[in-house]
């Protein structure tokens, strides 16, 4: 068996074991491969069968990040290998398989534990955001920074960013902006910025006394959590202190006009900059997927959102933006992407229209919320 993921099992003081999952891929930042993807289902799918199992506590390896996102060189040689044509057997599995497993820890009878220590973006924000106790630390660094490769802002993002403060989400999806582990839990990102390491946490989650049902171990583990949360006030916090001038400035009836009032904004700091200039230099297109998967997921269920970020994204696998973003950022990294419209303006409605249109006779997610 593959060691992409290591798998162990800490037994606690009272009989129950605490199990972990270690995403073990350190050179690419434990980016999501499909092989971890997989790996990851399986054994969820063990550990829900067991009732001496009392939490799912999953971290990253190599010191430096949590998850970095999705395995997009793969993908990248996928619309390579299926440019022009109406569908991508890679892209469909993969997505869909990421989404599920993403579906499944936002619903896991078992309460999961992430533990977003460093780069969590991407794929690893699908998996932060689906736990029950979204820790950070003083060392994370979290993003969807998808406008800058002509993707949007999936795995979930849809259902999450809908669910932050005035226009956090918008603006978040729009810049690609980093926020550090105060933010995260300012915003309702994560829901607790911790000290220790994750060797010293699981020791401190052994010693608790855990029940029979998962509501008690909510008990458990949110107080222990409590009591480990780490002194926020070091840390700076730029993207709440912009809270009304993001809300300001994204306010507007179109993503155009929402575009316009940002990069026209008169007043800017550095940080504010620096979250415009990924706009200014991103991918039009993303933009109005951004503007558009917000919009169209208001009210809609879990499993709804996942379904269509699923078409979202096959669909944009079909495309040449992401391709093309891809290629500049990690394969030539020449920074040059040749995105196909010029700006947010020049994107048609109707082009944008049919991202939204399943790519597939059948939808592979259809059965995820029965």
């Amino acid at each position: 068996m593959s060691d992409c993921v290591l798998f162990s099992e800490l037994p606690t003081r009272c009989g129950r074991v605490i199990a972990r999952a270690t995403l073990n891929a350190p050179k690419s930042l434990n980016a999501l491969s499909l092989e971890m993807i997989q790996a990851l289902s399986q054994q969820l799918d063990a550990w829900e069968q067991r009732d001496d199992v009392v939490a799912i506590w999953l971290d990253g390896a190599g010191g430096k990040a949590f998850c970095a996102g999705g395995d997009i060189v793969q993908m990248h040689k996928s619309m390579v290998k299926h440019a022009g044509e109406g569908r991508n057997p890679f892209t469909e599995q993969y997505f869909a398989e990421e989404y599920a497993l993403d579906y499944r820890i936002h619903t896991s009878r078992i309460p999961v534990v992430v533990y977003g220590d460093g780069i969590v973006m991407g794929g690893g924000m699908g998996l932060l955001q689906g736990a029950d106790f979204r820790l950070v630390t003083p060392r994370s660094r979290l993003a969807m920074p998808e406008i800058t490769i002509g993707l949007f802002p999936d795995v979930g993002g849809s259902w999450f960013l809908n669910r932050l403060p005035g226009k956090v989400g918008l603006f978040l999806g729009l810049t690609g902006a980093h926020i550090n582990g105060r933010e995260a839990v300012e915003v309702g990102m994560a829901d607790r910025m911790v000290d220790g390491d994750a060797d010293s946490l699981l020791a401190a989650l052994a010693e608790q006394d855990f029940a029979d049902e998962a509501r008690d171990n909510q008990v458990v583990l949110y107080r222990l959590f409590r009591e480990q949360q780490a002194d926020m006030s070091d840390l700076s916090h730029p993207l709440v202190e912009h809270l009304s001038q993001i809300n300001a400035l994204c306010d507007g009836e179109s993503v155009e006009v929402v575009t316009e009032q940002l990069l026209h904004a008169k007043q800017r700091d550095a940080w504010l900059d620096k979250a415009l200039g990924n706009l200014e230099k991103g991918c039009p297109q993303t933009a109005h997927l951004v503007w558009e998967q917000l919009r169209r997921s208001t009210y809609y269920s879990l499993a709804e959102v996942f379904r269509m970020e699923w078409c979202l994204a096959v669909q944009c696998s079909l495309h040449g933006d992401f391709r093309e973003g891809v290629r500049a950022l990690l394969i030539d990294k020449d920074g040059k992407p040749g995105f196909r419209h010029r700006s947010v303006a020049a994107v048609p409605r109707d082009y944008i229209d049919r991202f939204f249109n399943c790519p597939a006779p059948r939808h592979p997610l259809e059965a995820i919320d029965s």
